[in-house]
Order: structure tokens, then sequence, then C-alpha cells
């Protein structure tokens, strides 16, 4: 039987509260600055003003795109990691990705770096409709996950540094672009080699 997103909510919740205050010591690869870089770039082009962080973590990414002008808002399912996000000054929720309370369209753009990859594949549809709604027509969706290559299957981590050990969902890059095609149209995909791992990112458009 397949996992369904509920089941893994609290393990993983427990697991970023406990880990918060050491994820946010951490510094950002270089690499996950030039995704978060180039999308800015892409949300100037297309004039997008509003945006929403999902599974926003500590808030960095939030800050980063506030600071550049932006109206953000952040959510995340572990309170630990919402309160490291509004004392730095960012508007943030506890909310899960089936639980998002906005209004549909309230956002020009949403942001998703390592997060969805939380989801199992029995639930993503349901996410990836969630997003849509939320988002405007012409709206942009930055999706990054680690997957594809090796990478492949779902379950618990058991070799996870967090605790209890993380749920993952890793999928092939066919499989990533095909889920994402029932909801959005793909900018641009491509993949970076990086942190020992494989990184798959994707720029996507709410086209209707």
């Amino acid at each position: 039987m397949s996992a369904r997103y509920d089941d893994v909510i609290g393990p993983l919740r427990t697991a970023y509260d406990d880990g918060a205050q050491r994820r946010d010591a951490m510094n950002k690869a270089q690499w996950k600055l030039a995704e978060r870089e180039a999308f800015l770039g892409r949300l100037q082009d297309g004039r997008c003003r509003r945006l929403l962080e999902i599974g926003a973590g500590t808030g960095q990414d939030s800050v980063y795109f506030q600071e550049n002008g932006l109206e953000v808002v952040a959510v995340d399912l572990s309170p630990a990691m919402v309160a490291l996000c509004r004392e730095k000054g960012v508007e943030a929720h506890v909310m899960d990705f089936l639980s998002l309370d906005f209004a549909p369209g309230s956002f020009d753009a949403v942001y998703a770096m390592n997060c969805l990859l939380h989801v199992p594949n029995s639930d993503l549809p349901a996410v990836m409709e969630a997003i849509h709604t939320l988002m405007r027509p012409g709206g942009l969706f930055f999706l990054g996950v680690y997957g594809g290559g090796s990478l492949t299957g779902e379950g618990p981590f058991e070799e996870d540094d967090h605790r209890p050990p993380r749920f993952f969902s890793f999928r092939s890059d066919e499989q990533l672009q095909e889920y994402a095609r029932k909801a959005f149209e793909v900018v641009d995909f491509h993949t970076v080699e990086a942190d020992e791992l494989r990184f798959q990112s994707l720029t996507l458009r709410r086209s209707g």
C-alpha cells in the first residue's frame, strides 16, 4: 500500500521542529543561490509581485525575495520553522501542502525548494492542483527537488540526519515532468549535479 501525505506529516513536523536551529545556521550552497537568482529574474521579467513560498523552512529564501521587492508569504508545517521566518520579518503560517488556506488566484508566483519530495506520489497531483488554484493565470512556479538518476523510489530514508527519518519520494525526470504537465506548462527543466546528489529544477507557468 502506497504512503499517503497525512501519514508522513507528523514525523516530518517532528524532524523539522527538532532540526530548525541547526538548519538556520547552515550556509546555502552556491548552486542553490544561482537557482534562486535565476527564478527572481524570471519573476521580475514577468512582473510578478506577490509570492508564496511553500515548505519555507527557516525563511532564508523568503527574506531574499522580500529584500528584492516582492510581497512574500511563507508557509511550513513546522511551527519552529515558522517562528524563525517570523523572527526575520516574514509573514508566515503553519500549513501543510493540502491545507493551503488562501483565496484562489492570490499569488503571482510560488517557490518550492526541496519540499515536494516529501509528498508521496499518491498525493502529489492533489498538491499540484492546490498550488495551481492559488496562482493567477500566467503566474510562475519554481519546483526544485532531488531525484532522478540513481535516486528513485519512496519511503523513510533510514540514513537521514534528522530524527525520526524523513519520508522522501524520488522521481525520474520523466515522472516529475509528467506530474507537472497535468496542471502547468513547463517553461524550463534542467538538472544540477550538486552536493553529491542530483537536483531537478523546474520552472512552470499556470497557463489558464
